[in-house]
């Protein structure tokens, strides 16, 4: 789409289409046609449309438009090295042992900062406003990856807001002397405790001693739990009864829950229930889980038989709070993605089937905005509303179908009112880090 944005930054984006969940109906799938109006980089009005100034009106034509984007769950540290290390066999251990030998290989401050610089380069250019982003904690890497983060903070500040969890592994949590020097650098760090387990026999004991951890320390907790197609996985369960029993008053947001989806009716309805009564917070993952889970190459030949992730329908009409989000970029985790909070959309959709009923479907464009702002706490809060900033994006396509049956590519990125440059950084930046030209 082809639109100009008035240089003093004074304007109305007239006959724009916007979902009502967006500004002040969560719960609406419906979209309202109205005129916004933009001054000195704050939306400072939305009326009806046809109702605001003509004189300085730029027409969308029915074009949507969404507040910029809010990515959960992300991996800045493993971004990209794809190139040099690659998945070996396309399974969650395959990645696993992969990202080890890189990271001990090559994860020098200088090289996480120039892999982490180029992925928020493509995340701004794509729309996204705000990022929470797991880090490797295995040491001395939490020596090593902090410092980088704390930097590249401050360098985007204004531009992405960045939160950071500290990923440790389930013997680190049951180690009390990592465990804390681990939470311990994360705090200062504004960081939040995050870890990752599935089927584990001391799930129970790994939850309780992280949730005291973080309740002795102020810290949030954002964990991986189930990343598995083991249906005697019992991470999210754990961490809903470690809160419950401790009375953990902090966030709580765990990722994945993959094995929801194959343990029986009985088993998945206690879960839900105890993570609703919990307050733990859900954040899937579609384009991941679907590309490691259920991934057995050991025949030789073999299609999967399911699409990897959680029960997030049920978990919403729980009254779970719940979002959906990137995770890994061109690592041996995922072999694509680009941290563009649309191709979430527009994947979750196909993928965990929230476009139907068709009323509602625009109901969750807050899962790639305003919920997981609310779950993080984010200073973003992902509205269009009057006061907010005029961080949007605008879109040609005029109905849901028109918005999912393209990436969009075309789309114009506003950020406090003003067009931003788009242009995605080339891979090329990489080569050297990667040892290799293609």
């Amino acid at each position: 789409m082809a639109i100009t944005i008035p240089a003093d930054g004074h304007y109305v984006l007239a006959n724009a289409s916007v979902p009502e969940s967006v500004m002040d109906n969560a719960a609406s799938g419906a979209l309202a046609r109205v005129d916004i109006t933009v001054a000195d980089g704050i939306v400072t009005a939305i009326s009806p449309a046809g109702t605001a100034p003509a004189s300085t009106a730029i027409d969308l034509d029915g074009g949507i438009v969404l507040p910029a984007f809010v990515d959960l769950h992300t991996h800045l540290d493993k971004g990209h090295i794809w190139p040099r290390k690659q998945n070996p066999d396309g399974t969650w251990l395959g990645a696993l042992m992969a990202v080890l030998d890189d990271r001990s290989a090559n994860w020098a401050a200088a090289d996480v900062e120039r892999r982490m610089d180029f992925s928020l380069r493509c995340a701004y250019a794509h729309g996204t406003a705000a990022i929470r982003t797991h880090l490797d904690m295995a040491p001395p890497q939490h020596e090593i990856t902090w410092d980088v983060f704390e930097a590249m903070r401050e360098r985007w500040a204004g531009r992405v807001e960045l939160q950071a969890a500290g990923l440790m592994g389930p013997d680190t949590i049951l180690d009390p002397a990592a465990l804390r020097a681990i939470a311990t650098r994360a705090k200062p760090a504004g960081g939040i405790l995050g870890g990752s387990t599935a089927v584990h026999p001391e799930n129970r004991t790994i939850m309780r001693r992280l949730v005291e951890m973080a309740g002795e320390l102020g810290l949030d907790i954002d964990l991986h739990t189930d990343e598995s197609p083991d249906p005697a996985a019992n991470a999210l369960e754990s961490l809903a009864e470690a809160v419950i029993e401790t009375g953990f008053t902090g966030k709580v947001t765990a990722g994945h829950c993959c094995s929801l989806a194959v343990q029986s009716d009985g088993v998945a309805k206690r879960v839900i229930d105890k993570v609703a009564r919990a307050g733990v917070a859900v954040v899937s993952l579609p384009m991941c889980n679907m590309y490691l889970q259920d991934r057995d190459n050991t025949s030789g030949i073999r299609t999967p038989r399911w699409r990897g992730v959680t029960l997030l329908n049920e978990l919403k009409a729980a009254g779970v709070p719940v979002a959906i989000a990137s995770d890994n970029t061109r690592d041996p985790f995922y072999a694509y993605g680009d941290l563009d909070g649309f191709e979430v959309l527009r994947e979750g959709a196909r993928i965990l089937h929230f476009d139907h009923p068709q009323a509602d479907a625009f109901a969750w464009a807050r899962a790639v905005g305003a919920d997981p702002a609310a779950i993080a706490g984010f200073g973003y809060t992902a509205t269009i509303t009057a006061g907010a900033p005029a961080d949007l994006v605008l879109f040609g396509a005029r109905t849901w179908t028109e918005l999912m049956s393209r990436p969009q590519s075309d789309r114009i990125v506003l950020r406090s009112g003003m067009a931003i440059d788009t242009t995605l950084p080339d891979y090329r930046e990489l080569d050297d880090l990667m040892g290799q030209r293609l």
